[in-house]
């Protein structure tokens, strides 16, 4: 909505949690990270249309209060604050007995920012021709961790201070792996193109994100084996008999956020985004035809 007294200012917000990641926190008794999960991917729900965090508010609700972790919480939603830029100006902290048992907890917050009009990232002018390039993940970031779960410690049968199959690092490691947030490389990209489109990629996969931003008429063509599928989300896959169809749809598949840039803008954006530190993979086309996002080999 427009900030009133600023014209050409729109504010952008958003609200979420951190989904089923919280019970590999409450398993492990470790809670610092997953503050800075929630901060960084709230972030990102705004950024993608072009907004620059201003400010966060924190929801914590537990079963009893424990102030060592509401401290570890709150270490975390600081830590995201600073990556992202944003002010922690309050919040509310609730104690439910009844409601959540005494070791549960949950934890939401609301981000708001702001975006000159003119720079507002929308996807409406997303034509054929355009290409897919992709941003990296830090692992599952903060979706599909019930599926995760279910696969590790029950099919698998692994204990949370177990390596993690094939790695050096335990399955907590793994599976509380930080929420990157992709600000500084957006900023990158932009400055050296035109970014017509931006997909962050959270629940739904690949397909059910990016389709989101496509107009009429165009279509995604994202074309598997363009980029190395983490070792992480292959073992999930295959240890949990997961088709391919569904694993693109519940995890990000070592893909965090999809950038839609016009092909003679790609060369100089995927050079700005390496010269940040995190290079961007050309990892689909969009293409004439119905509204979707097809996965192509």
């Amino acid at each position: 909505f427009r900030v009133p007294g600023a014209p050409g200012q729109l504010f952008l917000s958003s609200i979420d949690g951190v989904g089923t990641k919280l019970k590999v926190a409450i398993l492990c008794d470790r809670h610092d990270t997953v503050g800075y999960d929630l901060v960084c991917h709230s972030a990102n729900d705004i950024l993608v249309h072009g907004a620059t965090p201003l400010f966060f508010l924190d929801y914590i609700a537990m079963g009893a209060l424990d102030p060592r972790r509401v401290e570890q919480l709150v270490e975390g939603l600081a830590r995201g604050c600073r990556e992202t830029g944003c002010a922690l100006i309050g919040g509310e902290t609730a104690e439910m007995p009844g409601l959540y048992a005494a070791d549960d907890y949950d934890l939401a917050g609301a981000i708001v920012g702001m975006v000159a009009e003119r720079e507002l990232v929308r996807g409406e002018g997303i034509v054929p021709g355009d290409v897919v390039i992709g941003l990296p993940s830090a692992g599952l970031h903060t979706n599909g961790y019930s599926l995760a779960r279910k696969i590790l410690f029950d099919t698998l049968h692994l204990r949370a201070g177990d390596r993690f199959p094939g790695l050096s690092e335990t399955v907590v490691d793994v599976l509380l792996a930080p929420h990157v947030y992709y600000g500084p490389d957006v900023r990158a990209a932009r400055a050296a193109g035109r970014v017509r489109g931006m997909a962050h990629i959270t629940g739904g996969g690949i397909p059910g994100n990016l389709v989101r931003i496509l107009p009429e008429g165009v279509r995604a063509d994202i074309r598997l084996g363009s980029w190395t599928v983490p070792h992480v989300f292959r073992t999930l896959a295959e240890a949990g008999r997961v088709p391919e169809s569904e694993a693109y749809e519940v995890w990000n598949m070592g893909l965090g956020l999809l950038l839609v840039v016009p092909a003679e803008d790609a060369d100089p954006i995927e050079r700005a985004l390496a010269q940040a530190g995190r290079p961007g993979l050309r990892v689909g086309t969009i293409a004439a035809g119905p509204r979707e996002v097809r996965l192509v080999s």
